[in-house]
């Protein structure tokens, strides 16, 4: 007669420099399903832990910048990569968490896993697209080259646990942003197994740093902190967004708030958090 045995449950962890630390605190929260049955336990990251992330991610950006357009582009194809090869356990938590059925979860990774295959083609067509060649009245050359805002913080949508995930957070990457990204509070785990992900990806440590726990205590914080760039607000409301707002204006922080019209292939995202540097050269004789 065999025994009965108890599941040994998973504790996800936060991802901050390229490590999946627990929280500093050594809080976690449960996660339920869509249907309310426990699925997981995850760490409840803290406003250190916050501010630990940022620290990070201020400490790669120029590495990852300064890496070649090509480069960036070779990291999230190969993230997608990645991404096929577990689709079918990211379609089964995209199905616990945010309850449908599993067709629709393996479409749902389908998008999310082609959204990113998108982005990485966009590495190195941001500067012919978004630069140019400016007319001057003088021997020079004058150019306007696109160059990222720093680090930006995205609120990630709370309702679309993978797909959302992607578009908010490989748009900043894309450009040569790294990111802070506060996951869905209620549907964290697709993220997460998605940041598990970079450590076979060629990320560079503190290019993503992912923080899961309460939106309401932790955004504020990201909104405030001075060494944060850019705030992506798409999983707020709009009440919350204007207060959050606010709170970026204090350190001139870029914000991106999406439209609800906004399609897909909108490059909206793309120049969000982008800067224009213009650069004059002499023409020789």
């Amino acid at each position: 007669m065999s025994e009965a045995r108890l599941d040994v449950r998973k504790t996800y962890k936060l991802l901050i420099n390229g490590a999946f630390p627990r929280s500093e605190s050594g809080r976690s929260y449960e996660v339920t399903s869509a249907k309310g049955a426990f699925l997981a336990n995850v760490a409840q990251g803290s406003r250190k832990d916050l501010r630990d992330a940022v620290t990070a991610a201020r400490g790669a950006q120029v590495k990852w910048w300064n890496s070649t357009a090509y480069n960036r582009g070779q990291v999230i194809y190969r993230l997608a990569e990645m991404a096929e090869s577990r689709r079918d356990e990211l379609a089964e938590h995209v199905a616990l968490c945010e309850g449908v059925n599993a067709r629709t979860s393996q479409k749902t990774v389908s998008a999310s896993i082609d959204r990113m295959v998108w982005y990485a083609g966009w590495t190195d067509k941001i500067a012919q697209v978004l630069g140019g060649t400016n007319p001057v009245a003088g021997p020079f050359f004058n150019f306007s080259i696109p160059v990222p805002s720093g680090v930006v913080g995205v609120v990630c949508v709370q309702e679309s646990s993978l797909e959302g995930f992607v578009d908010a957070v490989l748009a900043p990457l894309c450009v040569g942003n790294t990111v802070v990204a506060l996951a869905s509070e209620r549907r964290p785990t697709p993220a997460v197994l998605l940041g598990e992900m970079t450590s076979s990806s060629d990320f560079p440590a503190g290019v993503l740093n992912i923080v899961t726990g309460p939106s309401d205590e932790l955004a504020s914080v990201l909104a405030s902190h001075e060494d944060v760039d850019g705030l992506d607000l798409s999983g707020v409301t709009s009440v919350d967004a204007d207060g959050l707002a606010a709170l970026g204006a204090s350190s001139i922080k870029r914000v991106y708030r999406p439209h609800e019209m906004e399609s897909d292939s909108s490059l909206r995202r793309l120049r969000a958090f982008v800067e224009t540097s213009t650069v004059w050269h002499t023409i020789g004789q």
